[in-house]
């Protein structure tokens, strides 16, 4: 390789996050590139949702009024600074679909403009595509692509609502957010934006850059274990205008004094839902808690320079192999690298999972991996470019079990 393992050991000594490794549950000869999709346990988390079973044999239902009931508002609060918005503007709750469609509602329930598009984006993650389109069946609006590639300003006329990602999880490309942001407003549009692949990849500012709406999930770059909530956030100036469509209990004001007629809370609660879990919460809590000693900056730092190495590795095999490498420039990337290859994609990855080298795999042919800045060193990444290599080298993923196929890919 054109890059030698003395120069990453060289980089792990001057790195400011290493200290975060050990408070990571790693197995033993993985290499975990995975972190786009799924983050590795924080070891707190453990004693954290053992703690609340042991609240839940102790206390039973007491345990509401001892930190579960209000964990929504108390995360938002903790995950707040790490995606540059303000306390009382974040709420943990639900998932990023559900989370769309709430807001959704929320926005174009308040217009009176006439405004009645939908604009989500094409190839991005289809999830955001469906609800707006499944939200758009159930009301009198239009569904809308904006074609991949294409200029926004061109595509907004008539519309309310833009849903957009800040990374698209494919390429990994950063969209300017404030920039856009202005973009839309001017238009007299609205965007939500899902941070899906930026929230814990790259310093995020909703405030300054005049974002209204956002959502998240909380399972990939913040570590929350699988499953765990998303987040919604509605800058504070913008959480009094109605009614969200998932009108339910946790949402109401006053939601023990069980009135019949809904009446939405004041701030942003108004976002809840029903009933969550104190245990995939108290998961959530402890890498929450984790977040707040981390350096941004540093971080940001540290995935460009992790996703650069690996990169500067495979330079001068990737296309003799046939492999090409979307991954955008330093400036306007998230925290991955993308490859691409039709034929060989899917059995390059398993190949890689079965060496302990754990990326992941998106049709068509699109070979993703995550660099996680707290729980990777420079010398796992260049020893996961070293396995890369032998791999290729080898033709090891040309053996029949590499191209067998499971439900999840």
């Amino acid at each position: 390789m054109g890059v030698s393992l003395d120069h990453a050991r060289e980089l792990d000594r001057q790195d400011p996050l290493a200290g975060f490794k050990p408070h990571f549950a790693l197995p033993e000869g993985v290499l975990y590139l995975d972190g786009n999709s799924l983050g590795a346990q924080p070891v707190s988390a453990r004693e954290a949702v053992a703690g609340t079973l042991d609240q839940w044999r102790d206390e039973l239902i007491k345990g509401w009024n001892q930190g579960w009931f209000d964990a929504p508002e108390r995360l938002g609060n903790l995950l707040a600074p790490v995606i540059g918005a303000g306390q009382g503007e974040v709420v943990v709750t639900d998932n990023i679909t559900l989370n769309i469609f709430k807001l959704l509602g929320y926005i174009t329930g308040q217009r009176t403009d006439g405004r009645r598009v939908v604009l989500s984006e094409g190839g991005n993650f289809p999830t955001d595509g469906y609800i707006a389109q499944g939200f758009c069946r159930f009301g009198d609006f239009e569904h809308r692509f904006l074609p991949e590639g294409a200029e926004l300003a061109d595509h907004l006329d008539g519309v309310a609502v833009v849903v957009l990602s800040q990374v698209n999880y494919r390429t990994g490309r950063l969209r300017d957010m404030a920039a856009i942001t202005r973009q839309v407003h001017e238009r007299g549009a609205e965007v939500i934006w899902d941070l899906a692949h930026s929230a814990g990849a790259l310093p995020v500012d909703l405030n300054a850059c005049g974002a209204r709406y956002a959502v998240g999930c909380t399972y990939k770059y913040l570590n929350g274990g699988p499953g765990a909530p998303a987040f919604l956030y509605a800058h504070r100036d913008h959480q009094g205008g109605g009614w969200q469509p998932l009108s339910g209990w946790h949402g109401h004001a006053a939601p023990f004094a069980f009135e019949d007629d809904y009446a939405p809370a004041g701030d942003i609660t108004r976002f809840r839902t029903g009933t969550h879990s104190a245990l995939i919460y108290s998961a959530l809590e402890a890498s929450l808690t984790m977040w707040a000693d981390v350096d941004m900056a540093a971080l940001r730092e540290k995935s460009l320079a992790m996703t650069e190495l690996f990169r500067d590795c495979l330079a001068d095999l990737l296309l003799v192999h046939g492999i090409e490498d979307i991954t955008p420039a330093a400036g306007e990337r998230g925290s991955q690298v993308s490859l691409v290859d039709t034929e060989n994609g899917f059995a390059i990855v398993q190949a890689l999972i079965a060496r302990g080298v754990i990326g992941d795999y998106r049709e068509p042919g699109l070979m993703r991996f995550g660099f996680t800045p707290l729980y990777l060193s420079f010398e796992d990444v260049w020893q996961a470019a070293r396995h890369f290599r032998e791999m290729l080298e080898s033709g090891e993923y040309r053996e029949p079990r590499f191209h067998v196929r499971s439900a999840v890919t």
